[in-house]
């Protein structure tokens, strides 16, 4: 690996994304919509809907992380769920998903958030190891539940 870094991704980086995202959909079992992915990244990035980091080793892209902000009414502040996170998987063990990760920490501080917060699927060990190793701690208290329209 060379020069890693970590930028924050605007329209310009979409073509850089749009692999990436795609195959971190495809390892949630989704099928491939590079076009829907397209727009979908596109507006998230227009109407500043969320906030993606992008890793790059060198100029070549090979993770990113993307924020969603939302806020606690308790402690009247914003947070930011970490909503997805993927690193190419010839670029893993190499401390991609760290560094992803400590942008998004950073980014909370510069923001002034209250947390971050995310969720992974309960089999998801590998995931679950590196969140654990850079300090998140897994919630007990409350359970998640979802509902379709």
């Amino acid at each position: 690996m060379s020069l890693l870094t970590v930028v924050r991704a605007d329209a310009s980086f979409l073509d850089a994304l749009l692999p990436l995202f795609d195959s971190y959909r495809r390892f949630y079992v989704q099928e491939d919509d590079r076009e829907g992915a397209r727009v979908f990244l596109s507006e998230r990035l227009e109407r500043e809907e969320s906030v993606i980091f992008l890793a790059l080793d060198g100029s070549t892209p090979v993770g990113f992380t993307q924020l969603y902000p939302s806020f606690t009414s308790l402690g009247m502040r914003r947070i930011w769920i970490l909503n997805d996170l993927f690193v190419a998987p010839e670029s893993r063990k190499r401390g991609v998903g760290q560094a992803l990760l400590e942008r998004a920490r950073q980014h909370g501080r510069e923001t002034d958030a209250a947390w971050l917060t995310l969720t992974t699927a309960l089999d998801n060990s590998t995931a679950q190891s590196l969140y654990e190793a850079q300090g998140w701690r897994r919630d007990e208290t409350f359970y998640t539940y979802t509902l379709s329209p």
